[in-house]
């Protein structure tokens, strides 16, 4: 019996596209990712004050191909080159370009809320309850419909001069390949898209004055890219042959790469924001609960969750502010030896503004009891235990859809913090799991690659690497009750209360608007 010596062909190169950079490796035909393959870009959205959060897209598929660049680099000994390129990028983004495929508008992320009002008006225009249904998304912000509004009735000029409407995803295959077929994953995030036709609004998009030839096809379930053009053949020549799979979102991509992917089991994941997800195979819900999204994996899976705009950036947020990026290791003992809700704090952990569970266009950030006595470990554990909280409500309303989930953990927030791993533990009341793979929308990107090219039989069935498990202390549980209740009747005082009375008000005025019209009629 002869045995192979090195990776089990073939190799695939993942580009995983996030929020606050890209990262790129090589796997193997098993699904594992080659030591010293790695490649990281680093990089931030803009933010304004207006509540905007944008990037370039021309720097943006510059630090793709540069992370790109860096991993072929570092694969090079390997004796075989990448049969396969797959991606994995963020949900929900937005850029328009021209009739020659260039950025007209910066990249739009989902933490830009300056399409706030322009999501409330879409709730006055439809039945929310009946879009929710067949989009899996609610009017808000992060997603397409407000965006599109808002961009129509506050950039007026740049909205008539745009061609194609794209996720960055597009943009990037436009750049490399001259197509923008999007994939049913990364279509199923727009918010634009009927999930059990796989097919665009057409109410919506006419609503919003867009046509259905300025958006991506839809790609199909085995479509690949291929042929590069001179500029990146040369740039990659280790590619040359490589075939391309259309992103799917990166949410989805964790899913698989923890092995979260029947209702039996939950990804909880704390990156940039936070998100807990189960996965199955199967048709949409014929109801959607409310305080949940969801959207398609491809065109056998489906993944319904939550998400929070604010998970690890909040704690880098706080971290930048108080000066204490350079004491991790010190703060995080700190933050360990602390007693649950000892701090005299609530945090309405919604910097970015909220998503799940209530959707508030509105919702803000704040900390209240703060003392001369409160320290910034203080509020960097109560901004945890906050994240907590919220994560606790999405796994409720998911309770709602699979009963008796188990927990798997990742993301690079989470699994650098020990306390918060044992803080989310306690407050859900259940055992977390940490994930034994340390980059999970990577690998789950590449596992997705190698099914579709029939290398793997069905990752379901690839089993995930575990890690530590923490054990919920229950006398602490009980105490994260009594904080919980505290920060939920605070909540319902500054967020609901607040969206209720400016809903109130907004009829009011639209009524006296309407009187007036009549009466000069």
């Amino acid at each position: 019996m002869i045995r192979r010596i090195g990776p089990e062909p073939p190799l695939v190169l993942t580009v995983d596209i996030g929020t606050s950079g890209v990262r790129a490796a090589v796997y193997d035909g098993f699904g594992t990712e080659i030591e010293s393959t790695e490649a990281r870009v680093q990089r931030t959205f803009e933010t304004t004050p207006e509540g905007g959060a944008e990037l370039s897209a021309e720097e943006a598929l510059e630090q793709v191909a540069q992370a790109i660049d860096m991993a072929l680099a570092n694969s090079a000994h390997l004796p075989e080159p990448p049969e396969a390129v797959a991606l994995s990028c963020f949900w929900h983004s937005l850029v328009g370009v021209d009739d020659e495929g260039h950025a007209l508008t910066p990249v739009y992320g989902w933490a830009d809320m300056r399409a706030a009002a322009a999501a409330e008006e879409l709730r006055g225009r439809f039945d929310e309850r009946e879009m929710h249904t067949r989009t899996g998304c609610r009017f808000h912000p992060s997603y397409w419909p407000a965006k599109l509004l808002w961009l129509r009735e506050e950039q007026k000029d740049i909205f008539e001069r745009v061609k194609r409407w794209m996720t960055f995803a597009e943009f990037l295959t436009l750049r490399l390949f001259g197509e923008t077929a999007i994939s049913i994953s990364m279509a199923s995030g727009t918010g634009l898209l009927n999930l059990r036709g796989g097919v665009w609004e057409s109410g919506l998009l006419e609503s919003l004055s867009v046509s259905l030839d300025q958006l991506p096809r839809v790609a199909k379930a085995n479509e690949i890219f291929t042929e590069l053009p001179d500029e990146y053949a040369r740039r990659w020549p280790r590619l040359e042959h490589a075939r391309w799979y259309p992103a799917i979102g990166d949410g989805a991509a964790n899913n698989i790469g923890e092995g979260c992917m029947t209702p039996a089991s939950a990804a909880l994941m704390i990156g940039t924001s936070g998100a807990m997800r189960v996965m199955w195979q199967g048709t949409p819900l014929r109801e959607i609960p409310p305080a949940l999204w969801c959207y398609r994996a491809d065109y056998n899976r489906l993944v319904i969750g939550g998400a929070l705009s604010d998970g690890g950036g909040l704690y880098g947020w706080l971290s930048e502010a108080f000066a204490i990026n350079e004491q991790r290791e010190a703060t995080e003992q700190v933050l360990a030896k602390m007693e649950p809700d000892a701090h005299g704090l609530t945090i309405m952990p919604f910097w970015a503004g909220e998503r799940s569970t209530n959707w508030s266009n509105n919702a803000r950030g704040a900390i209240l009891g703060l003392t001369m006595h409160t320290k910034p470990t203080d509020i960097l554990r109560a901004a945890m235990e906050a994240v907590a909280y919220r994560l606790g409500f999405i796994g409720g309303a998911l309770e709602n859809v699979a009963k008796g989930f188990d927990i798997v953990a990742s993301g690079g927030a989470l699994l650098n913090s020990p306390a918060w791993a044992q803080i989310i533990a306690d407050v859900l009341g259940r055992p977390l799991t940490l994930s034994g793979v340390q980059e999970a929308s990577s690998r789950g990107a590449a596992l997705h690659a190698l099914e579709l090219a029939g290398k793997i039989a069905n990752i379901a069935l690839v089993p995930a690497p575990a890690g530590e498990t923490y054990q919920p202390d229950m006398a602490r549980h009980a105490l994260y009750r009594q904080g919980l209740e505290r920060h939920q009747k605070i909540y319902e005082r500054l967020v609901l209360d607040q969206e209720f009375a400016r809903l109130v008000s907004e009829a009011a005025r639209d009524e006296q608007n309407d009187n007036r019209r009549e009466s000069k009629a």
